[in-house]
């Protein structure tokens, strides 16, 4: 292959990268996976079972819903807004076999409904997660659980937490005080 074709090529990959990452970071947090181990910590201390429903929000490469899925033998959906991060997932469960435990919508994560949800997983940044916190008040029935990784939610009082990990567990009505709203 010509080098000056080559070069292109990895100049517009970079580029697109680049674009993908900014995009998602001005719609709520830009793209930065959690460590496996973590993901794995999250879950367990969320008290994942078999048959519960996991949902990440921000699910970027899908590997939240991959663990959810093969660890812990959970329903699991992800909402994705960017479009590459979006097709790598379904590549990413269809190669692993977990396609008929995990869903991926592209879509935003305000805009979808969460009353399913036993789990809810983020990854996302302060005011993000402040955005939040009406949309899962008013979706989540009691007894769910959210769990934030180095980011919590203002007002409310976790009911489990790693400082080490800065992994914050929440469960849907306690200590969610009312006067914790979204901006």
């Amino acid at each position: 292959m010509d080098p000056g074709i080559l070069i292109a090529v990895l100049l517009g990959i970079l580029a697109v990268a680049i674009v993908s990452t900014m995009w998602t970071a001005a719609r709520g947090a830009p793209w930065a996976p959690s460590p496996w181990a973590v993901v794995r910590k999250m879950l367990r201390m969320a008290g994942t079972q078999p048959g519960e429903v996991v949902f990440d929000l921000g699910s970027g490469d899908g590997r939240v819903l991959v663990v959810a899925a093969r660890r812990f033998r959970a329903r699991a959906i992800g909402i994705e807004i960017d479009p590459l991060r979006y097709l790598w997932t379904q590549l990413f469960i269809s190669v692993l076999g977990v396609r008929a435990q995990v869903r991926v919508i592209r879509g935003d994560l305000f805009a979808q409904d969460l009353c399913q949800a036993d789990v809810v997983t983020v990854y996302l940044r302060q005011d993000t997660n402040r955005r939040l916190i009406t949309k899962l008040r008013g979706e989540l029935r009691p007894g769910a659980r959210v769990v934030s990784y180095s980011f919590t939610f203002d007002g409310w009082t976790p009911i489990a937490v790693d400082e080490r990990s800065q992994i914050f567990v929440y469960r849907a009505g306690e200590g969610w005080h009312e006067g914790a709203t979204g901006a």
